[in-house]
C-alpha cells in the first residue's frame, strides 16, 4: 500500500477549464510546485494534480461532466464562487504577489490597499475563473 500523504484539515480543491496551462499559470504567478500529477489515459486532461503555493497544497483537476459530476470550473459555472486567500507574512509581499500574478496573466479586481481592517489586501481572477484574495498584517517589516 502507498504511503498517504499527510493532508491539511481543510485544502482547496479546484476544478480548471485547461488543468495543464493552469498548472503552467500557477508555477508562474504563485510559483506553485507541482507535486503530482496524474493525467487521463489520453493524455489531455488533469485527473489530479496537487501544487504547492505558499506554504499551503491545493488540489487541482480538469472537468469531467461525463461522470455525472457538478464541480465545474467557474468558465462553465459563469464566475467563482469562493476566493482562494492567502495570507502573507509581510504587508510588501502583497503587493509583489499581486504584480507577479498580473505579469503572468491574471486580472486585477481589486488593487492592492491598506484597509480598515488593519491589513494590506488586493485580489486577482486568474484566467481559469478563480479568485485569489492576498493578505497581510499592516505593520510587519
Amino acid at each position: 500500500m502507498a504511503d498517504v500523504p499527510n493532508y491539511p484539515p481543510v485544502e482547496p480543491h479546484i476544478c480548471v477549464k485547461g488543468g495543464l496551462e493552469a498548472i503552467t499559470f500557477y508555477e508562474k504567478a504563485f510559483g506553485a510546485k507541482n507535486t503530482f500529477k496524474q493525467m487521463t489515459e489520453d493524455g489531455k486532461r488533469v485527473m489530479h494534480a496537487n501544487l504547492s503555493l505558499f506554504g499551503g497544497t491545493i488540489m487541482m483537476h480538469d472537468e469531467f461532466p461525463e461522470y455525472g459530476g457538478d464541480v465545474l470550473s467557474p468558465a462553465s459555472r459563469g464566475g467563482a464562487s469562493v476566493a482562494i486567500s492567502i495570507n502573507l507574512p509581510k504587508a510588501a509581499d502583497v503587493d509583489q504577489a499581486v504584480d507577479r500574478a498580473v505579469k503572468a496573466g491574471a486580472t486585477l479586481i481589486m488593487p492592492v490597499e491598506d484597509t480598515f481592517w488593519n491589513a494590506r489586501y488586493g485580489r486577482v481572477k486568474d484566467p481559469f475563473g478563480h479568485v485569489w484574495a492576498f493578505n497581510a498584517p499592516l505593520g510587519g517589516a
